[in-house]
């Protein structure tokens, strides 16, 4: 598989984003967490995908499938992931977004959203 993501001269082979795309749902996918921070070695990654409302996860099969079970993706890719459909998102798409900037104590972390370039 070719090299997504790099940080700390860390190589990551298969992300998140890598599985995601070819679904076809994806619409919006954003990093947070200690990744996106000075952070030396970060333990994990932080991701929450946005995903269209005709998404259903259920159709997946293989690691694709693993990604939208939270236990599953940290265990398999190492990610925390969160996702869900835009029709949950009631505040609107990047009101849900910009909920991951905020940290449980009020304070405001960085995020980074990914924008892929059309294949």
């Amino acid at each position: 598989m070719e090299r997504t993501v790099s940080r700390h001269d860390t190589a990551y082979e298969t992300t998140p984003v890598t599985f995601c795309r070819p679904s076809g749902h994806l619409k919006r996918f954003v990093v947070f967490g200690s990744f996106v921070t000075h952070k030396p070695e970060p333990n994990d990654v932080d991701v929450f995908l946005l995903m269209e409302d005709t998404f259903d996860g259920s159709q997946l099969a293989g690691e694709i499938r693993l990604l939208f079970d939270h236990a599953a993706a940290q265990a398999h890719f190492g990610a925390s992931v969160f996702w869900l459909r835009c029709l949950a998102a009631s505040d609107g798409e990047q009101a849900a977004v910009e909920y991951w900037q905020v940290k449980r104590g009020g304070g405001q972390r960085g995020i980074v959203e990914i924008i892929s370039e059309a294949p």
